[in-house]
């Protein structure tokens, strides 16, 4: 493994070099999202940069301080890595994120208990905590299972233990 140093900055927007490879995309309305999260919680996630000021990581927050007309943003600049490596790490910022699942039980209880303009803030649509929130579909029977041949089904009154059919 390389030996990897990190350091702290703030940088100016304008001096940011987006990666013209980077393959992750950014809608506007998830742009409004992070900058909506920006505005409340603040900038709290650095966007990683190299010696020469070249996006690694964040491309989305800084399309959304650029939307908030930010003039800084804090950066961690990553040093170390040679071009493959950093490559991978703009692949691999995206993709683990994505690796992840959610507990989506514990996810609705949060997201019930706050809120609605709390709900929000987290990107989660209404449709997307409707959906989680439905029960889980009954599966279809195996193809051997064998119904239940209900016309000779009686049933026992338990007082008195008259039989009769529906």
């Amino acid at each position: 493994m390389t030996e990897k140093f990190y350091d702290h900055a703030l940088v100016a927007v304008d001096d940011l070099i987006p990666y013209a490879m980077n393959s992750r995309t950014h809608s506007d309305a998830q742009v409004a999202q992070i900058a909506a999260s920006i505005r409340e919680f603040g900038f709290t996630n650095p966007v990683l940069i190299d010696k020469a000021n070249n996006l690694i990581a964040g491309h989305g927050r800084v399309l959304a301080a650029r939307k908030l007309k930010m003039e800084l943003v804090p950066a961690i600049v990553v040093t170390g890595l040679d071009e493959n490596r950093r490559r991978a790490l703009v692949i691999a910022d995206n993709q683990l994120a994505l690796n992840a699942e959610w507990d989506e039980e514990k996810l609705v209880a949060e997201l019930q208990s706050m809120s609605v303009d709390m709900q929000k803030l987290t990107g989660i649509s209404d449709e997307e905590l409707l959906a989680m929130m439905k029960p889980a579909e009954i599966e279809e029977p195996p193809d051997d299972f064998s119904e239940v041949d209900e016309t000779d089904m009686a049933h026992i009154c338990p007082k008195c233990g008259f039989e009769f059919d529906d």
